[in-house]
């Protein structure tokens, strides 16, 4: 096997701090060393590339486009090897180390409350979370896999499907107009919140159960479903949000669903494994673990039906 064209970790450090700082000088007190020192290591490491990392003048330095470029990719490199070899150093000798990226919103609203549930099981294996909501390149990187939504980007990935999970609009009981159940025609009377990403959805919500919704894309807008259903908690309007997402929500009666469980706009969960990753078994137990316990929160066994208490509606 031919020998890896690497530089020098030494000459990696003190670019990307050059790079970070755009001073040598800088670059120096960081790392305890002469500026002459950060000077040569720039100058080994462009004389090993056979290009210019940068453009000297007076006290400061430029980066090339060519430097730029290979300074963003070193740094993030950088931080996945410190990460990692934190992670070695912090783990027991017996422990295993899982690296999910997942979905926010499904991290802090559902997964991670049930984590301990896999933790008794797997008394083993750390499981390391980290934030992705959109589709970026797995191979190469530091996670074992990505708990996500499915989504084309992926369609080329090793994959597993977990579940799917209806969108369900729900609102705060106060805002149901007196005399409509949560499931009858309360919601044409309501205002709707959006995620920015799909405006469509209360189109297609709407065309499902054949309601009328004349604004059906007016309304406030938001990014994420975190931000959806806080919105919904303040009263704000009506959310359409995943049903795992506020499972608890509905049981403790914080919110009220406003129309039946739609599977036009169902959103499925996968799991994309990392090719280059060497858990594939333990993998394959957190996913089994996964789609049990997420199967009676992932959609309502029938629409769920919630009448706002007489003394909390208005008119």
């Amino acid at each position: 096997m031919a020998a890896r064209q690497i530089p020098s970790t030494s000459t990696l450090l003190a670019f990307e701090a050059a790079a970070r700082h755009g001073r040598f000088s800088l670059a120096a007190q960081e790392l305890v060393v002469t500026e002459g020192a950060i000077s040569r290591q720039v100058a080994r490491l462009e004389a090993f590339l056979g290009i210019a990392l940068f453009l000297r003048g007076g006290n400061r330095v430029e980066l090339t486009a060519h430097g730029a470029r290979y300074a963003e990719e070193v740094g993030r490199l950088l931080v996945s090897l410190e990460r990692s070899t934190f992670q070695v150093m912090a783990s027991p000798p017996q422990q295993q180390v899982l690296e999910l990226a997942v979905i926010g919103t499904f991290a802090s609203r559902w997964l991670v409350p049930r984590l301990p549930s896999f933790s008794r099981e797997h008394p083993d294996v750390m499981v390391n979370l980290s934030t992705r909501n959109d589709p970026f390149v797995l191979n190469g990187s530091a996670f074992d896999a990505a708990v996500t939504f499915a989504h084309p980007a992926w369609s080329e990935a090793e994959s597993r499907h977990l579940f799917r999970t209806s969108l369900i609009p729900v609102c705060r009981a106060d805002l149901v107009p007196r005399g409509h159940s949560t499931t009858s025609g309360a919601l044409p009377r309501l205002p709707l919140l959006h995620k920015t990403a799909t405006p469509e959805s209360w189109r297609s919500y709407s065309r499902e159960f054949g309601l009328s919704l004349q604004e059906a894309t007016a309304g406030g807008r938001f990014e994420q479903f975190s931000m959806l259903i806080e919105a919904a908690l303040v009263g704000l309007g009506v959310a359409l949000v995943p049903y795992l997402y506020i499972v608890d929500e509905l049981r403790t009666g914080k919110l009220v669903a406003v129309g039946p469980p739609g599977q036009q706009t169902a959103k499925e969960f996968i799991l994309v494994n990392n090719s280059r990753s060497s858990r594939s078994k333990l993998l394959d137990e957190f996913s089994d673990w996964l789609v049990a316990v997420a199967e009676p929160d992932s959609s309502p066994a029938a629409p769920e039906v919630a009448v706002a208490h007489p003394s909390s509606v208005i008119e």
